[in-house]
């Protein structure tokens, strides 16, 4: 009995110094398990919050490819994450599944991924923005159906946007908070074209400079403001004629827009001026 008992101490000694000595897991392998376990979860939270942690690993192939995989998940949700993931991470080669990603038969995932391409400094991210300020597409083609589903749905769009703070809010500049103008402000197709307009800011095609010049004329002062807007943050100095008659608009914003665009074009255009 004693020499029974003696045996089974001395297994449980190796055991636990073989436990000891064994190597512990590292701890980026435990996270890497950790994500790619709650990419596969069952639920769709789940699913969608591990993808959007992913957005974390700045230039990572592995990130990209989870969520790039993730832009076939059967639920939206799960897709605006993986666009807005492979956004943030910044791996040039996940673009073409981002622009396959604007077919996609849900108007926030279509957004999502346009946006991430505009972080890529990619033209067909701005094409989307450009549809939906115009109406129609740089090519002069009318719009696709996802670009059409948009302006169907300003409302489920631009609360999205708000939502995953997607920075597309427009008059954000003018004091109104996401909630504030989501609570204060009706919600329709022109406040989402005014916020197209302002991310349009950014997109160096000439074309859309003109595009926006021509919206500073549109009955809609929202549209006029966040035109107005968006061609002062260009910079481009060869639309400042354009704009000037805007300082005499009859809305309070778009005057004030148009003053600030007009002073701020003017630097500009004084700034290369110096420099010759």
């Amino acid at each position: 009995m004693r020499l029974r008992n003696w045996k089974s101490l001395l297994l449980a000694v190796v055991l636990l110094a073989g436990s000891t000595l064994s190597p512990a897991q590292p701890p980026q392998l435990k996270a890497w398990q950790i994500l790619r376990s709650g990419a596969a979860e069952k639920g769709t939270d789940e699913r969608a919050k591990a993808i959007g942690a992913l957005g974390l690993l700045l230039h990572d192939p592995g990130a990209a490819a989870i969520a790039e995989k993730a832009l076939g998940d059967d639920k939206p949700e799960v897709r605006v994450a993986a666009a807005r993931a492979l956004g943030e991470i910044r791996l040039g080669t996940s673009a073409p599944k981002l622009r396959k990603a604007l077919s996609d038969n849900e108007s926030s995932v279509v957004m999502a991924a346009a946006h991430s391409l505009i972080l890529f400094k990619d033209n067909a991210g701005y094409e989307v923005y450009y549809a939906v300020l115009e109406g129609k597409r740089k090519s002069g083609e009318g719009l696709i159906s996802q670009e059409m589903e948009l302006l169907r749905e300003p409302k489920k769009v631009a609360e999205y946007c708000f939502e995953e703070g997607i920075g597309f809010v427009p008059y954000a500049g003018f004091g109104l908070t996401a909630a504030q103008f989501v609570r204060k402000e009706e919600i329709s197709s022109s406040s989402l074209k005014a916020a197209a307009a302002k991310v349009l800011a950014d997109d160096p095609d000439p074309q859309t400079g003109r595009a926006l010049v021509q919206a500073v004329s549109d009955k809609r002062w929202r549209i006029r403001g966040a035109a107005l807007e968006a061609i002062a943050k260009r910079g481009d100095p060869s639309l400042l004629q354009a704009i000037e008659p805007a300082m005499s608009d009859k809305n309070d914003i778009v005057r004030y827009t148009a003053a600030a665009a007009v002073i701020r074009l003017t630097a500009v255009a004084d700034a290369k001026k110096d420099k010759k």
